[in-house]
């Protein structure tokens, strides 16, 4: 139980947005009836196979983790069900909660490049400009 109640506090800050003025639940944490912290639904509200590939991309990269699997619920609704399931005695929400941050460090370093490439195509264009003067 207290496992559990860890797990719950680990992941709190993901759970909940801001909209419109009120609290929104932007994570759910769904076990089944009987099943262990291995094998854990995680309902991603606002979100789509956007982040659902991605996000089921980089938790598989883990050895740890035996499945992972995502689903959107409908078309006419933006949540979808994430479910993993892992080997051992690792619990469910540390791969996701790794996935979430190797996904957060590859887009920083591909905005990062694409920054800088920006800022040299500006760089070279005012280079050229200055040079035809």
């Amino acid at each position: 139980m207290e496992e559990d109640q860890e797990l719950e506090r680990k992941i709190s800050g993901l759970k909940t947005s801001m909209a419109e003025g009120e609290r929104k639940t932007a994570l759910e944490m769904v076990q089944a009836a009987g099943t262990d912290r291995h094998c854990v639904t995680f309902v991603l509200h606002e979100e789509d196979h956007t982040l659902g590939n991605s996000l089921r991309y980089m938790i598989m990269k883990n050895p740890e983790v035996e499945f992972c699997g995502y689903t959107a619920t409908h078309p006419s609704e933006s949540k979808i069900n994430l479910r993993i399931q892992t080997r051992g005695a690792l619990p469910a929400v540390e791969p996701f909660q790794r996935g979430l941050n190797e996904l957060m460090n590859v887009c920083q370093h591909v905005l990062d490049k694409f920054e800088a490439s920006i800022k040299n195509y500006k760089d070279q264009k005012a280079s050229r400009n200055e040079s035809t003067f």
